[in-house]
């Protein structure tokens, strides 16, 4: 089986991989790049696995004109721009000794040892400069039938990086079948070591999650994580139940992975996700509006069009019921609305917080009038 794509006859990748083969080596194209080729998605990342060492690499890379960054040097990695595109080289290594993330690991010369230290047997696939793929543990059936599978022992994958128990969930959700449930073995063993996840920084946890909420149809996932005890680590007093009724209300406008995280409710999120100051303020915004439940056309004056037609489909989910008949073209009215008395216009008879107060007043009686009472009337 061979892969195509013009990322892969890119002459400057091309003169990269002939440079390495030139000074006794292999090239190989490694994980994402590959797994992508053969499913037909975009491949953004370019990952190159090779049995040189990081210096041989660098003085090679370094003779063929292109510039090197020592990223990851103590793990094997080096960054090589070709013709602006970043190649991530990595020397073939095995582990060592792991401790649930930073792994002891030596060098090899053997490509099997390195596919057998990875995590997934989609992620196991190699192929020459020419596209031709390489499959050292058999894991291109998985990828054909779009099976999330741990390489060798889950358990033990699992122990190296408590992180791939949030990975199972989030690659099942963007490339399994959903027609099929989670690898079983695969999932008892999340279930049965959910409590490493405590050992993970909440800054990868939440970069998880929320890729994970920003596939096509994470219901099933999330629900699979709920089950097997791994959301309520993550999230205390988080529920999948209005999930999957959000992404089917949203049809083939997906509300995005704010709306979704919302939906899931929980303690503290925004601090366990380690979310930005916006992100999190607008979480609590979505939240707060989607239970208060107002009409489209407020939510969208008051929060945007975006978040306006989030809190609209989250409040729908939360309630278990459409939205009501014209909401979208509600929530972009409001959201084009603007208020048509301004603090001038009350002064100055009026001043200080009896302003503001008179202000909000009038607004609130502007908004109650589905933005029909212009300023005249409001003045009267």
């Amino acid at each position: 089986m061979r892969i195509e794509g013009d990322w892969i006859a890119e002459p400057a990748t091309q003169t990269l991989c002939a440079a390495l083969a030139a000074a006794g080596h292999r090239a190989l194209f490694v994980g994402g790049c590959v797994r992508n080729a053969l499913l037909g998605r975009p491949v953004a990342d370019i990952d190159l696995a090779t049995d040189a060492v990081p210096d041989t690499v660098s003085a090679v890379a370094a003779a063929a004109g292109f510039k090197v960054v020592p990223t990851g040097i103590e793990h094997g990695t080096v960054t090589v721009i070709a013709s602006g595109i970043p190649h991530e080289v990595t020397t073939f290594r095995r582990d060592i000794e792991t401790f649930g993330r930073h792994a002891v690991v030596a060098f090899s010369t053997d490509v099997a040892e390195d596919a057998a230290r990875r995590d997934f047997t989609m992620n196991a696939l190699y192929a020459e400069a020419t596209g031709e793929v390489i499959d050292p543990l058999g894991g291109l059936p998985d990828l054909i039938a779009r099976r999330v599978r741990f390489v060798g022992d889950p358990i033990q994958r699992i122990e190296e990086d408590y992180l791939r128990i949030l990975r199972f969930f989030r690659f099942h959700a963007i490339y399994g079948d959903p027609s099929e449930g989670l690898d079983a073995e695969g999932l008892a063993a999340c279930a049965a070591r959910a409590e490493g996840l405590c050992q993970l920084s909440r800054e990868r946890v939440g970069a998880e999650m929320r890729k994970l909420l920003a596939a096509d149809d994470p219901a099933p996932a999330v629900a699979a994580m709920e089950a097997a005890g791994v959301l309520v680590r993550v999230l205390p007093g988080a529920s999948a139940r209005a999930l999957p009724v959000l992404v089917h209300l949203e049809e083939d406008r997906p509300a995005g992975w704010l709306v979704r995280l919302a939906s899931l409710g929980g303690e503290e999120v925004a601090d366990r996700l380690r979310l930005s100051r916006a992100d999190g303020a607008a979480l609590g915004r979505l939240r707060a509006a989607a239970l208060e439940g107002a009409p489209p056309a407020e939510q969208g004056y008051r929060l945007g069009l975006d978040l306006g037609a989030g809190a609209v489909l989250l409040h729908a989910a939360l309630s278990e019921a459409p939205p009501p008949e014209g909401w979208r073209a509600d929530v972009a009215r409001g959201a084009g609305a603007r208020f048509p008395v301004k603090a001038a216009d009350l002064m100055p008879a009026l001043a200080g917080p009896a302003l503001g107060a008179r202000l909000r007043e009038l607004e609130e009686r502007w908004i109650a009038s589905d933005f029909r009472l212009d300023r005249a009337a409001l003045l009267g």
